[in-house]
């Protein structure tokens, strides 16, 4: 399984380290990678800091788990979720997680499903530690989603710090040298993007303020784009490559 479509996912979420203000958008996000089987969130419900989850509970079909705080300062979600986790394994047919939260403590759970042959994809918000990030197939942050649906962000032309500029660059150069043998071959940008997830799980075009990758290769201005009939209507096909004569 190479690419995060058309997957049976399971949802789990920690109620006590994500926000409850985005799960309109957390659930569209999560249907472009395909049908979610199961959704569940864990939390102590007698807690009133989690009040705010009860109202989109029912909205969202997402089933509650409670579990009580036995100790002061700790997540009482962190056990129960990862039990759960292990008992999907292995007794539902699913392809992957998708794991909700901003705490490293799931980095484990999170290696030990990829090495089960399950996709991990995790949600969580700008501040979660750089272990679990890693440890996930792809990461979004919560910042980046869109509640409303169907809602698109206009696309305008922006001007990239120089520094983000080029780290982007280098990122699809390396991307393209990676799946190329000659630097003027063209290669298919969703590979390009695939490739480049391999070693960045959280990389997004979103990232940057840009809804599409199309856009922000365009706009980066560092490539050759070839755009192709796909067959299927006015749908194109887009491929790139490094400029010609661009030294490396």
């Amino acid at each position: 399984m190479d690419k995060l479509n058309n997957l049976e996912l399971a949802v789990l979420i920690d109620a006590e380290n994500v926000p409850y203000g985005n799960v309109k958008g957390m659930m569209e996000e999560l249907a472009r990678y395909g049908t979610i089987t199961l959704k569940r969130i864990y939390g102590d419900w007698t807690n009133p800091a989690l009040s705010g989850w009860k109202s989109v509970l029912l909205e969202n079909a997402i089933t509650p788990i409670q579990q009580y705080s036995y100790t002061t300062g700790k997540n009482s979600s962190d056990s129960a979720m990862i039990i759960d986790a292990m008992d999907i394994l292995y007794s539902l047919n699913i392809d992957g997680f998708c794991i909700v939260s901003s705490d490293s403590d799931f980095t484990r759970l999170a290696v030990r499903l990829r090495e089960a042959g399950k996709r991990v994809i995790g949600i969580g918000e700008k501040k979660t530690p750089n272990p679990f990030i890693v440890a996930c197939d792809k990461f979004v942050y919560f910042e980046i989603l869109k509640s409303d649906a169907g809602k698109k962000e206009a696309e305008t032309e922006k001007k990239l710090p120089d520094k983000q500029k080029t780290k982007l660059i280098r990122i699809i150069s390396t991307a393209i040298d990676d799946l190329t043998q000659d630097n003027d071959e063209w290669v298919y940008l969703g590979e390009v993007g695939t490739q480049v997830m391999k070693k960045q799980s959280d990389f997004d075009s979103r990232n940057y303020g840009y809804s599409k990758l199309t856009t922000l290769i365009k706009d980066i201005g560092a490539f050759d784009i070839d755009e192709r009939p796909s067959g299927k209507g006015n749908t194109k096909l887009i491929y790139i490559r490094e400029k010609k004569g661009k030294g490396k």
